[in-house]
């Protein structure tokens, strides 16, 4: 099963940022051709959620309680999507995934990467 390759998260203090990054394998690159792409995140004992999601055109999308603080980019021509974290909280925790879907409805998640936020 192809998933997308993350970077590597990473323990962060309260109040500090962090920056994932996602993008195919090398091996779908060239074929890799996303429409809509998002990153989801699941905290123990809780249900995976939607974090920010970016389509093709630009349009974005946040869930409420991390509008104003995080960022999703994404480079088309570099197959890239970006979450950019800032002023980050506990409650930010969790393992966070890479999605990705095509025009054929065809989803690709990444392997998903821990984000720890605490002092």
């Amino acid at each position: 099963q192809v998933r997308l390759v993350e970077s590597r998260g990473g323990l962060v203090q309260p109040g500090g940022s962090l920056r994932l990054s996602c993008t195919a394998p090398r091996a779908i690159f060239s074929v890799f051709s996303p429409l809509d792409m998002a990153w989801y995140r699941q905290a123990p004992g809780k249900e995976r959620e939607l974090v920010a999601e970016i389509s093709s055109a630009g349009t974005t999308n946040y869930a409420d309680s991390v509008k104003g603080r995080f960022t999703i980019s994404r480079n088309n021509s570099r197959k890239t999507v970006w979450l950019q974290m800032n002023s980050l909280k506990p409650e930010d925790s969790a393992v966070y995934y890479c999605f990705s879907s095509n025009d054929r409805g065809e989803q690709t998640w990444g392997q998903g990467t821990q984000v720890t936020v605490s002092s």
